[in-house]
């Protein structure tokens, strides 16, 4: 790996904050920024990782006109995501962001096509992909040892009436960022969703359902995937259901087959053939990562336990550092990351479009592929 030092901005510092530390640990990173609208937020954190007080930004606006900062890393609120991933590529960064990549297919349009004019690396920074549990099915399914995958089904159920989430969040239609649901089961196949018919369930309050014109307190979608047998489910719900937070996938092989927890740490289940099942706790992912920020899988490594992100969501499964490390990784061997702009347009879209088949009653829709010209396909590691 090249010795070329990068200065990486994070922006947003709700859980964004928790990377400050992962990248002033990683070699490759000369300097790490942060911008927040939150003056104090951003004095206190200056002081507490001690900052370099020119790289910290209370204007998003500032971050992408500076020619020492090499990437930035979004971790804002979801209607900024397009404009500020636009924003930093059209200015030649390496760019990361947090799911979705967008709201709408157009905007997912966009951001590949500035990603394949800049031809700076993007990654869309996709938890559910890199967490302890999807890591150790994803091993299984690479190995040979599920055989052949016959079915996969995922779920992301929420309750974000809680105290501590955006006044945006209120009526958000469940599939319009389905990622979380959606992208383990394509990635486990290695492939792209190519159509969806999604079907909404049930009613939400009068005032939720009024603020995006969506009715819907769950949708339930099937997909078609690219040169596969394989048909996958994806459920979510975000208000006026009653459940402990969820956000699982389930896979079913001919040699062997994993379900995720019902409660949380109660252990998954794995099934061996036949009959034979066994709760099994899987396990780390330490060795997966460079020395330097390896512990940071641990939750005790993270930050603010008591943000809303963590109170519900088991502190990411792990998978901060793994994100940490492949855009790096990306960025210093001059190559795509493992989730660039058009998987990623894949995964966002695929939840976009799965909402509009459920306001169609049904409607399947064709889910775009926008193909990288040239493209190379990144690996999780490197």
């Amino acid at each position: 790996m090249s010795q070329k030092k990068i200065t990486v901005v994070i922006v947003g510092m709700g859980f964004g904050k928790e990377f400050i530390p992962i990248y002033q640990s990683h070699p490759n990173i000369k300097a790490v920024g942060i911008c927040t609208r939150n003056k104090n937020t951003l004095e206190e954190l200056r002081n507490k990782f001690n900052l370099d007080e020119d790289l910290c930004f209370t204007n998003f606006e500032d971050v992408p006109k500076r020619d020492d900062v090499d990437a930035i890393h979004i971790v804002t609120p979801v209607p900024e995501h397009a404009k500020m991933t636009l924003a930093s590529l059209n200015a030649n960064k390496h760019t990361a962001c947090t799911i979705p990549m967008a709201m709408t297919v157009e905007d997912c349009k966009a951001i590949v096509e500035a990603k394949r004019k800049a031809n700076k690396v993007y990654m869309m920074m996709e938890t559910a992909l890199y967490t302890r549990e999807f890591l150790y099915g994803l091993e299984l399914a690479e190995s040979g040892k599920l055989g052949r995958i016959q079915f996969v089904r995922g779920s992301h159920i929420q309750d974000m009436s809680m105290e501590g989430w955006a006044e945006y969040w209120k009526g958000f239609p469940p599939m319009l960022n389905g990622t979380h649901a959606i992208s383990p089961l394509l990635r486990i196949n290695n492939t792209k969703a190519e159509s969806v018919v999604c079907h909404g369930s049930g009613r939400l309050s009068e005032d939720l359902a009024k603020r995006y014109g969506s009715p819907f307190a769950v949708e339930t979608a099937t997909f078609t995937l690219k040169n596969s047998d394989v048909i996958a489910e994806a459920t979510r719900s975000l208000f006026d259901v009653v459940r402990q937070y969820r956000e699982s996938y389930d896979v079913y092989g001919t040699k062997m087959s994993f379900e995720w927890e019902q409660l949380q740490d109660e252990s998954h289940v794995l099934f061996e053939g036949g009959e034979s099942a066994r709760r099994i706790d899987v396990p780390d992912t330490d060795p997966l990562l460079i020395e330097e920020i390896a512990h940071f899988t641990k939750r005790e490594k993270i930050d603010d336990p008591n943000h809303v992100s963590f109170l519900q969501g088991a502190g990411h499964g792990g998978s901060h550092p793994h994100l940490v490390q492949e855009f790096v990784a990306a960025i210093m061997e001059g190559r795509n990351s493992a989730v660039d702009a058009d998987v990623a347009a894949n995964y966002t879209c695929a939840g976009i479009c799965a909402h509009e088949s459920a306001m169609n009653n049904g409607k399947r829709i064709f889910i775009p592929d926008f193909e990288l010209e040239n493209a190379t396909s990144g690996k999780v590691y490197s």
